[in-house]
């Protein structure tokens, strides 16, 4: 591969990513194998079902090496074993991102991946001044200190290591909400900006951090929605597409932002929600 000339003004502290800065600026890069992940590591917390396993599954078809990482090892293993027999490299750890001690045991298992992914979510459904404390510490604590654990343990290591990517995984309703979403849409939006936070922080340490704004999607988390077929179909008309997503529709982005292909996106949030963020109101009028 070519590589640029010395230069007699050359920084002498380069930034951790200068030979990739180098390389795409001398054009140099190989364009056809962007989106390639081979040789790399990626931890996807969640991998047992819907998103988190969907994302797992994508990013060993395109050569990562995936740590399925669930609070249920029956389905991070069943998650690894289907990777494992399509030709892929994996294995299944149990983590709780409950408790720290997990988390810090999840990370002293597999070192320090080259890509974090973060889906795990709940929801109660219930009008703000019904909620109890309870209710309250359920959702903010898996959605948004879950959440953190994560960074603060990956981003450390990545950050050391001087590379990475971490890819979380957020909602619309970080951005829009409805009646009954009130405190799950604050944990969202409270996640994009860990996101922005930590991008901006770690940004010189050569780690990128981004977000995943899903919009409707079927997963066990809206089996309730989808259970009422007026409220499904709702929904649906809401997407400019017309339709749910499916969660094998979330892979592609985060390949994307796991990859190459991304390398100079970091603090943004991405939107894959069939338009729903796009579109003015409920009703479309004669055109």
């Amino acid at each position: 591969m070519a590589t640029r000339p010395a230069s007699p003004d050359r920084d002498p502290h380069p930034h951790p990513n200068a030979d990739a800065d180098a390389a795409a600026t001398a054009g140099t890069g190989d364009l056809g194998g962007l989106f390639r992940l081979d040789g790399r590591v990626a931890v996807v917390v969640g991998a047992g079902r819907g998103i988190g396993r969907a994302c797992a599954l994508g990013l060993a078809a395109h050569g990562a090496e995936v740590v399925c990482a669930d609070h249920q090892s029956d389905w991070a293993e069943t998650t690894a074993t289907a990777i494992r027999d399509d030709g892929g490299s994996a294995r299944a750890v149990v983590v709780d991102i409950l408790d720290q001690a997990s988390v810090d045991a999840l990370s002293d298992a597999v070192g320090t991946p080259h890509v974090l992914v973060v889906t795990p979510g709940v929801n109660v459904r219930r009008a703000l001044l019904d909620y109890t404390d309870e209710d309250f510490d359920r959702v903010v604590d898996l959605n948004l200190r879950g959440t953190f654990r994560l960074l603060q343990v990956f981003g450390r290591t990545m950050a050391a290591a001087g590379t990475g990517s971490i890819i979380v995984f957020s909602s619309i309703r970080a951005s829009v909400v409805e009646p009954g979403q009130g405190v799950y849409a604050a944990t969202k939006a409270g996640g994009v900006q860990l996101v922005r936070t930590l991008a901006a922080e770690l940004g010189p340490a050569g780690v990128r951090v981004n977000a995943i704004a899903p919009g409707i999607v079927e997963t066990p988390l809206t089996e309730q929605i989808k259970a009422d077929p007026d409220w499904a179909k709702a929904y649906a008309d809401k997407s400019v597409l017309g339709r749910w997503a499916r969660p094998e529709e979330l892979a592609g982005p985060c390949v994307f932002l796991a990859s190459d292909a991304s390398s100079f996106v970091t603090g943004s949030e991405l939107m894959v929600d069939g338009g729903w963020t796009a579109v003015d109101g409920r009703y479309t009028p004669p055109l």
